[in-house]
């Protein structure tokens, strides 16, 4: 058996999360208090109490989703801290890679924080510059969204950005792209849902961010790795960190390779995934995987 945790990205985020982290484990405590310091405002009170529209912001929803996550390997560790010590492989969805980088050894908590603000406030900056979007695109395949999005792009930039399972790629780019691949996606077929993000993430539309956050990275220091993770950009296990200075900078403008992922992980002979964080979006992206294989999900909804 072959044990790899996943952790999740930006969306994941809910009112609530790690009110009961925080009141069980002392060490959770010391994180939201450590993070507050840091970010300059509550972020267990916004984490437990909302408002969901602060919660939801970029600036505020990529460090509270990290803090959680790292919160909620306190609970793994109570319950079955065997796990821990037999994980084989680690990944993370876009902003999770930060979460499982932090697991991995490869950064300090208080680097990966740092590097999780300022990730959200230059994406968040980039956004605010370009008017657009993301949407999922249920129902059809990655080829057909490709090529959807190789025909709209005559309205405007419009890639697909996040490949998370079969029949659900999610798009990016301008707004008027995204609603001409949206037309012809529904033509189509397909069933199209709206993402609730500030921008085009995993696009040219996130520059300047990338150089932005590569200036940070070089300034980072970065630890011995005590097991691998898997890339975003190119869904292969890295077991140096220094590696992650230039993926961490590509991931910002490339597309999510989570799908490719997870079955590189499955080749390499996991068996047995555990989601550790905020909701249970990765658990049910495994279902359409490979629903074979066993997911449990921790967190302090469950």
């Amino acid at each position: 058996m072959s044990i790899a945790f996943l952790f999740p990205g930006q969306g994941a985020q809910h009112v609530g999360m790690g009110r009961k982290l925080a009141e069980q484990f002392p060490r959770a405590r010391e994180l939201y208090a450590h993070a507050s310091d840091v970010l300059g405002f509550d972020l267990a009170k916004v984490c437990a109490e909302g408002p969901k529209e602060r919660l939801d912001a970029t600036v505020v929803s990529q460090p509270a989703i990290y803090v959680t996550s790292i919160a909620s390997l306190e609970l793994v560790q109570a319950v079955a801290p065997d796990l821990i010590d037999k994980c084989a492989l680690t990944a993370g969805l876009s902003l999770g890679e930060y979460t499982a980088l932090t697991f991995s050894g490869a950064l300090s908590f208080e680097e990966g924080l740092k590097l999780v603000k300022y990730r959200g406030e230059v994406m968040q900056a980039a956004a605010d510059a370009t008017p657009s979007g993301m949407a999922s695109i249920l129902l059809i395949e990655a080829p057909q969204v490709e090529s959807i999005c190789e025909q709209a792009s005559h309205a405007g930039l419009v890639k697909a950005a996040n490949y998370l399972c079969p029949g659900n790629t999610a798009v990016s780019g301008v707004n008027a792209g995204v609603d001409r691949a949206v037309e012809m996606a529904e033509a189509a077929g397909a069933k199209v849902v709206r993402l609730a993000v500030a921008g085009a993430f995993h696009t040219d539309v996130m520059r300047p961010a990338d150089q932005q956050m590569s200036a940070l990275l070089q300034q980072t220091a970065f630890g011995q790795m005590r097991l691998p993770v898997i890339s975003n950009v190119d869904a292969t296990a890295h077991v140096t960190a220094e590696d992650f200075r230039e993926l961490l900078v590509r991931q910002i403008v490339s597309p999510v390779r989570w799908e490719h992922s997870v079955r590189a992980m499955m080749d390499a002979g996991v068996d047995e995934f555990h989601e550790v964080g905020p909701g249970r979006v990765l658990a049910g992206l495994l279902k359409r995987i490979n629903r074979k294989l066993p997911c449990r999900v921790w967190n302090d909804s469950e």
